[in-house]
């Protein structure tokens, strides 16, 4: 399968040119353990800080 994940934290270790996500696997969560609404009352949990 191609895999087109886009993200735009260019502060994230999994972050590549063309805004592109570098990371095997992407782990999102509703915040607060709700069933989310939209796309702001979700976390992405995949997010790793770039050292």
């Amino acid at each position: 399968m191609d895999q087109r994940i886009l993200c735009e934290v260019n502060n994230c270790t999994y972050w590549g040119s063309g805004n592109k996500c570098h990371a095997e696997v992407i782990y999102v969560v509703s915040q607060h353990g709700n069933q989310a609404a939209d796309s702001e009352e979700t976390d992405c949990k995949t997010f790793k800080p770039e050292e």
